[in-house]
């Protein structure tokens, strides 16, 4: 083959990939108003003694989501949470197992972002776990590129929190509108809406059922209970709307 021929051949070979999965698991603590994030401090290089999100590479036969099922079954137990793949980190050299001895092989990242609440998410305790959880506003220097993934799920959480229900998958099947606007004040901050002004955007989407059950939760009246009213919502899934 002319030397033409052999440049082009490399300039132009398929890359072969070593695919990660990569979680960013959030957790409300709506009783201290803490938005958290669940990172596991790294025993071994590359990066030892640094947190990073929890992550772990593709098995053979395992799909994508279930990979990452897995990292929040080894890391945590929890009965209400939302799970959705986020994106696709894969610029060349982003990560320490490239290097000009890796023979090609690329680390492709997938991530994915959780929401749980933090009283219902119990960690499980392990010799191998090594895990906590740290408020998002004060998390230091993260191993690998997790920085740059902890910021754009943090961002997307946000985001969804205005245009979709995910907080009604993370609340347990009865709640008080106290208890929903607490989530978002939460992560969004207290001051993205006040609570009147909440309640009467939230009831008019006609999405939630009063159980006609009253409890006291604290101070003050009898708050009633409600429901997520999946039917209700059905039509209006791929409608522009607006939770707060």
């Amino acid at each position: 083959m002319a030397e033409g021929g052999t440049n082009r051949v490399k300039k132009y070979a398929l890359a072969d990939f070593q695919v990660g999965v990569d979680n960013v698991i959030f957790s409300v603590d709506t009783k201290n108003n803490r938005l958290l994030v669940l990172l596991v401090k790294r025993k071994k290089e590359p990066f030892i003694d640094r947190w990073s999100l929890p992550g772990t590479f593709v098995r053979q036969g395992e799909s994508l989501e279930n990979s990452a099922q897995r990292i929040l079954a080894e890391k945590i137990r929890v009965k209400n949470l939302y799970l959705e793949q986020l994106y696709t980190f894969s610029e060349p050299n982003c990560h320490p197992r490239e290097s000009p001895y890796s023979f090609g092989v690329r680390y492709l990242s997938v991530s994915y972002f959780a929401l749980v609440r933090f009283e219902e998410a119990e960690l499980i305790a392990s010799e191998e776990s090594n895990a906590a959880w740290l408020v998002v506003k004060k998390v230091p220097q993260l191993a690998f590129d997790h920085n740059k993934i902890l910021e754009y799920g943090y961002r997307r959480l946000r985001n969804k929190l205005e245009y979709s229900p995910i907080a009604f998958d993370v609340l347990p099947d009865k709640f008080t509108l106290n208890e929903v606007y607490q989530l978002y004040c939460t992560v969004l901050g207290e001051n993205f809406s006040d609570y009147s002004n909440f309640r009467a955007k939230l009831l008019k989407l006609g999405i939630l059922s009063d159980t006609g059950v009253k409890v006291c939760r604290g101070a003050g009246r009898p708050a009633s209970l409600y429901r997520f009213d999946a039917e209700s919502f059905a039509p209006l899934k791929d409608k522009p709307l607006v939770f707060i």
